[in-house]
């Protein structure tokens, strides 16, 4: 079978979805500004009030005069700078990466075992870890990381690890950092792409196997362009939550006696900068170099992943 008999499966599964019946909240329901509302709420008080604030931040000095460039000329001449942004953007594309393919990858392979307990069990295994708070994995991943109290020291100690301090070496850690990002948020994703896989007509599903396309067909020419809205997505917040990189550093930075520098990351220095040098206006322009690079960034996730495209009735 050739790809383009399936191809218009999977143009009728983008557009021409069965109609529905209309959800009791949709479009013109009163209850919709209610439900929003906090959210608005929240997203203003906590959100855009203190990005505001920062910018003012950035682009003023100590006794509030306009200072258009002096905060980010000092930024950018710092010799921690540059490192601590190597740093985070190779934590970011190994975890981005790890993130884009595994969880995608598990998702599909999960929503494909018929066995309801085993599929089931294996959503739960994936999701545990999600429930620990960021501070909590860390500090179980010290364990894990120490080859001598470690259940996985027999391998640690394979690959060449005698103590905790040869394993956090400065060069080994985006990946260190990404594996435990993964670790504790891939499975919240896994569910979420696991729900959006369930949302696929059947009858779409049902016409591409009826006209001989495998598993892995199906996959890759009508499941992965439905999921393409969810993968962008998942990158934008993924790709917001890891430009923060701070908890993971500052925890093994004290637990390693500064063998893990305590300017690791864009956000340490940042904090560096506030209240051990008592410089705001520059940890202001750190703040808002990083929010000037994830917004570029989202919208390259955005504008490929057609994360805001309205589909065809």
């Amino acid at each position: 079978m050739t790809d383009t008999t399936i191809a218009p499966a999977a143009d009728l599964a983008v557009k021409g979805r069965p109609r529905g019946r209309r959800s009791p909240i949709g479009r013109g329901s009163k209850f919709g500004p209610v439900i929003v509302a906090p959210y608005v709420l929240f997203t203003i008080v906590f959100g855009l009030l203190p990005a505001a604030y920062a910018i003012y931040l950035a682009f003023t000095d100590g006794n509030g005069g306009f200072a258009p460039v002096a905060n980010f000329s000092r930024v950018l001449g710092d010799f921690r700078f540059w490192p601590a942004t190597l740093h985070v953007a190779l934590y970011l594309v190994i975890w981005l990466v790890a993130l884009l393919v595994l969880v995608v990858f598990l998702a599909i392979v999960i929503h494909a075992i018929a066995i309801r307990w085993v599929n089931s069990t294996l959503r739960f295994l994936f999701y545990l870890p999600g429930a620990l708070a960021g501070a909590s994995s860390v500090m179980l991943w010290l364990f894990v990381l120490d080859p001598g109290a470690s259940p996985v020291g027999w391998l640690l100690r394979g690959m060449g690890f005698t103590s905790f301090q040869d394993v956090i070496q400065p060069g080994g850690l985006p990946i260190i950092f990404a594996i435990i990002a993964f670790w504790t948020g891939a499975g919240g994703w896994i569910v979420i792409m696991y729900g959006a896989l369930n949302n696929i007509s059947t009858e779409i599903m049902e016409a591409a196997r009826i006209d001989g396309a495998n598993r892995i067909q199906v996959a890759l020419q009508i499941q992965l362009p439905l999921l393409r809205k969810w993968i962008a997505y998942m990158g934008v917040l993924s790709l917001g939550a890891g430009t923060q990189l701070f908890v993971e550093p500052s925890l093994l930075s004290q637990a390693s006696n500064a063998v893990v520098p305590n300017d690791y990351s864009l956000n340490q220095l940042a904090y560096q900068y506030a209240f051990d040098l008592n410089d705001f206006n520059g940890s202001a322009a750190i703040s808002v170099l990083l929010l000037i690079v994830s917004l570029v960034l989202s919208a390259v996730f955005v504008l490929r992943g057609g994360l805001f495209d309205t589909e065809e009735a």
